[in-house]
């Protein structure tokens, strides 16, 4: 049940990519909205998650990016994408702050490997500022990670 934010895919102008990969923003929010504008564009099913992941269809091609890192109910979203097939979960956050999603799944008793699990930073490092910034090298960094490259502009 992924809802598309692309014009262009709606009226079947993007074709989907044959693998079946997904992107699911989690939290309404200005990022979110380019994400998924952008991850459409390139062919992924693409579903906003608002507050939770409930009714959603999480295959193991599904990337989930969780969109602001100070929502109350962080913890239980992310404990509940850990517990789906999930191909990679992210919480966007800067490295200079501390991870607020570690201490909120420790409070739900999340095991510390689960919790490892969750990327954060999460995109390449391009100095993004903008939410059209950020979601360009979030999903740029889920690209690179899908085709098992290290992003940027290292070609070895």
């Amino acid at each position: 049940m992924f809802d598309s934010q692309a014009c262009a895919l709606a009226h079947g102008a993007v074709e989907l990519a044959p693998d079946g990969r997904a992107v699911v923003a989690v939290f309404d929010s200005p990022v979110a909205t380019h994400l998924l504008h952008f991850a459409a564009t390139l062919g992924y099913r693409v579903a906003l998650a608002e507050p939770g992941l409930e009714g959603l269809d999480i295959t193991a091609n599904t990337d989930i990016v969780v969109t602001d890192h100070d929502r109350p109910e962080l913890g239980e979203v992310l404990r509940d994408a850990l517990a789906t097939p999930a191909r990679w979960i992210g919480v966007m956050g800067s490295p200079r702050h501390p991870a607020p999603h570690i201490e909120a799944l420790r409070r739900l008793d999340v095991d510390e490997a689960d919790i490892a699990r969750v990327h954060r930073p999460i995109g390449l490092n391009i100095g993004s500022r903008t939410p059209a910034e950020i979601a360009l090298a979030t999903l740029a960094g889920l690209v690179a990670d899908r085709n098992d490259r290290p992003g940027g502009f290292s070609f070895g």
